[in-house]
């Protein structure tokens, strides 16, 4: 049951315009699963040693496949490629290869990176723990590509009007 202080927490949320990513991952041997899906709970955790703390819901097919994995792959884009997120948002792996549907290449640690992303990183996943209807995954970040020039990326607003391709 929902306590008086949700409501007011409820309307805060709400007025947030976080930045959105798609994560990546994969686990296994030579019959590797991939998944991705769009993430919103994310953030910077720790500066020295830097950390990066990410929130895979419990319903995700991509949770399922991280319970088995090393690391996870972090994309940013630009809204020129709202296409490829819409995608990762709005679609299951579940019922969709979506890695069919976009282009991605094999990268640190054999995760699947997206092309299209404006900018990414791999973490070794460090540390899993429960944040209610969420599982944090903290990564340490092993490589990546920094952005050339990000100054719109896709956030909250964005996507708000997506439908899951599950439950949250």
């Amino acid at each position: 049951m929902a306590g008086p202080g949700v409501e007011p927490f409820e309307k805060i949320v709400a007025l947030l315009n976080y930045p959105m990513f798609v994560v990546t991952t994969r686990s296994g041997g030579p019959d590797a699963m991939r998944a991705g899906c769009l993430v919103g709970f994310a953030s910077q955790t720790s500066i020295h040693p830097p950390r990066f703390l990410i929130g895979l819901s419990r319903r995700n097919h991509t949770f399922r496949v991280a319970g088995d994995a090393t690391h996870l792959a972090v994309h940013v884009f630009d809204r020129d490629h709202l296409d490829v997120v819409e995608l990762f948002g709005s679609q299951t792996g579940d019922k969709v290869d979506k890695f069919e549907r976009c282009a991605w290449h094999s990268g640190p640690e054999h995760m699947p990176i997206l092309d299209d992303a404006a900018a990414w990183f791999v973490g070794s996943i460090v540390d899993r723990f429960g944040l209610g209807d969420h599982v944090g995954h903290l990564l340490a970040p092993v490589d990546g590509k920094a952005p050339e020039e990000l100054e719109e990326w896709v956030s909250f607003g964005d996507v708000h009007h997506l439908q899951p391709g599950h439950e949250a």
